[in-house]
């Protein structure tokens, strides 16, 4: 059975954090399924309950939505001005479950790995 949930995404270790970074990420409400997976069906159903809240220091940044589109991508989509949506790296085949890493990319093809910090449901 999918439920949405609130998915919390921290910034893992990479050049430049080697220790990684709490303060930088997202928030995401999200449909997953009872694996920890997205359910693209359960969005296409209920659009107006996926989104998405980019934190940097702690502050939000910019919110938007998550889309599901076709082949099964998944954006993060980002209202704003400075706002840079983010492609999620194969979320279609990710677990969203506490302790996974995925990965994001940006218009600009920089990726970026994140630790799921926390999931529960809303």
């Amino acid at each position: 059975m999918t439920q949405f949930h609130h998915v919390r995404l921290e910034l893992a270790r990479e050049p430049g954090h080697p220790a990684g970074d709490p303060t930088e990420g997202y928030d995401i409400v999200a449909p997953l399924d009872a694996d920890g997976r997205l359910d693209g069906e359960a969005l296409r159903a209920e659009p107006e309950r996926g989104h998405v809240r980019r934190f940097s220091d702690g502050q939000t940044v910019a919110t938007g939505r998550l889309q599901h589109g076709p082949g099964g991508s998944w954006t993060l989509d980002l209202e704003g001005a400075d706002a840079a949506d983010a492609r999620g790296f194969r979320f279609s085949d990710e677990r969203f479950v506490a302790g996974e890493y995925v990965s994001l990319t940006l218009p600009s093809g920089d990726q970026h790995t994140y630790v799921v910090a926390r999931v529960a449901p809303v």
